[in-house]
C-alpha cells in the first residue's frame, strides 16, 4: 500500500511539472508576442525614416543642381 501512495505522489509531481511547464510556455509565448509587436513597430519606424531620407536626398540633389547652375 505504501508503494501506491508513492506512485500517486509521483503522478501529482508530474502533473505539477506539466502545469509549471505549460505556464512557462505561456509566459514565453507572451514575451515572444511582445517582442514581435516591438519589432513590427520598429520596422514601421524604419520604413518612415527611409521615406523621409529619400525625400531629403531628392531635395539635396535639387539644391546641388541649383547651386551648380549659379
Amino acid at each position: 500500500m505504501a508503494s501506491r501512495n508513492v506512485g500517486g505522489s509521483q503522478g501529482l509531481g508530474r502533473q505539477s511539472m506539466m502545469t509549471s511547464g505549460s505556464a512557462m510556455k505561456s509566459r514565453q509565448l507572451t514575451h515572444l508576442h511582445s517582442q514581435l509587436a516591438q519589432l513590427s513597430a520598429n520596422l514601421a519606424d524604419t520604413e518612415n525614416l527611409l521615406r523621409m531620407t529619400s525625400v531629403q536626398a531628392e531635395a539635396m540633389r535639387g539644391l546641388g543642381s541649383w547651386h551648380g547652375g549659379l
